[in-house]
């Protein structure tokens, strides 16, 4: 029986497999990438030079009400960096907007407020 690690919310889980269900481990080598720019500045070029579509802001000009769905607590995407740029992206153009942000949790439980505040930081929240 093989034992494998797999990066889980904060801290990863283990998973028992039969040896006979085990083709093979593939093993990213994230962790060594050293990116050129620093996340915010990824996340700020990308949003900058949008593929087929608006820029956000010039989506989110004029509207009253607006959605943002987020992953849950599940998935490892980087919101304290992500929604901070979005949210004052979103405002630099439009100070009036309801913002509501929506966690896709599908079929996991809730997502929990201290959850919450590790994904997405405390003033978000």
């Amino acid at each position: 029986m093989a034992k494998i690690h797999v990066p889980y919310s904060k801290t990863g889980m283990d998973l028992n497999i039969e040896d006979k269900n085990l083709l093979k481990v593939l093993t990213s080598k994230a962790h060594d990438f050293k990116p050129l720019k620093s996340e915010s500045q990824l996340v700020e070029d990308s949003m900058d030079n949008p593929i087929g579509s608006k820029k956000l802001e010039e989506l989110a000009v004029g509207k009253k009400n607006i959605v943002i769905i987020t992953s849950d607590h599940t998935r490892p995407v980087p919101s304290k960096v992500t929604m901070p740029i979005i949210l004052r992206r979103i405002r630099s153009v439009n100070k009036d907007a309801k913002i509501k942000i929506l966690i896709a949790n599908g079929f996991h439980r809730p997502t929990t407020k201290e959850e919450l505040i590790f994904k997405m930081g405390e003033e978000i929240v």
